[in-house]
């Protein structure tokens, strides 16, 4: 038996519709990549009332996503992959290596805390058409900032395998929204990074999000705006 496979039943992630959520993406992602079992319940976001108390329900910060593991809750993207890596130590959500695993932890900080102008402008909305928009001068810098991280990582860790730091990552699934944003809004890329997509786009849970996303019937104005 696997030794995540005990654990099967223990582990329940509250996720956002999959179209839109990109926090949800993330660690969705990253346990689906690691293999560590759980239950998926999704409550669809700013759909009603019920809705938002369903999420209350689990969580005092009303927002997914949500994980609980028996009496503990944690909710944030970056904390729930903390708390899973703790417990999965085996699942190697971090690289092994210090040096790497800081400059990883690093850098998910920085895309947790920060890019509002490409947050803002290039929502995830995976079923919108591929087109360009007009972009403001802080979306342009924060597409900058991301292309030149990845291909930094991709310089230094590329020899070892095809995502960020090598081996699939909690760092990939950081990123992961922003695959898409690029994508969806036709936002041009160096090599190094249309390279990198591509094995984010072929990684079988990515696809697997995307083809559930593109399945999704429910459309949320506030997001189709553009």
């Amino acid at each position: 038996m696997n030794s995540l496979d005990g654990f099967r039943m223990a582990l329940t992630l509250y996720i956002g519709n999959k179209n839109y959520s990109s926090w949800s993406l993330r660690p969705w992602l990253a346990m689906k990549a690691a293999n560590i079992p759980f239950e998926e319940v999704l409550i669809p976001i700013y759909a009603g009332a019920d809705d938002k108390q369903r999420i209350l329900d689990v969580s005092p910060a009303g927002k997914v996503p949500v994980l609980t593991d028996g009496d503990v809750v944690v909710w944030d993207s970056i904390a729930i992959i903390e708390y899973l890596a703790e417990k999965f130590p085996q699942a190697k959500l971090w690289p092994q290596d210090p040096a790497s695993r800081a400059h990883a932890r690093a850098i998910s900080a920085e895309m947790h805390g920060g890019f509002g102008g490409l947050r803002r402008e290039c929502g995830m909305n995976i079923h919108r058409p591929v087109g360009a928009k007009v972009l403001s001068d802080e979306a342009k810098e924060n597409i900058a900032r991301v292309q030149a991280i990845w291909a930094d990582c991709r310089q230094r860790y590329g020899k070892a395998g095809p995502f960020l730091f090598g081996a699939f990552s909690a760092a990939d699934a950081m990123y992961a929204p922003v695959v898409h944003r690029f994508r969806t809004y036709a936002i041009e890329v160096s090599p190094p990074v249309k390279e990198y997509m591509g094995s984010m786009l072929k990684h079988p849970a990515f696809a697997e999000w995307t083809a559930q996303a593109l399945a999704e019937t429910l459309r949320i104005e506030r997001f189709e705006a553009d």
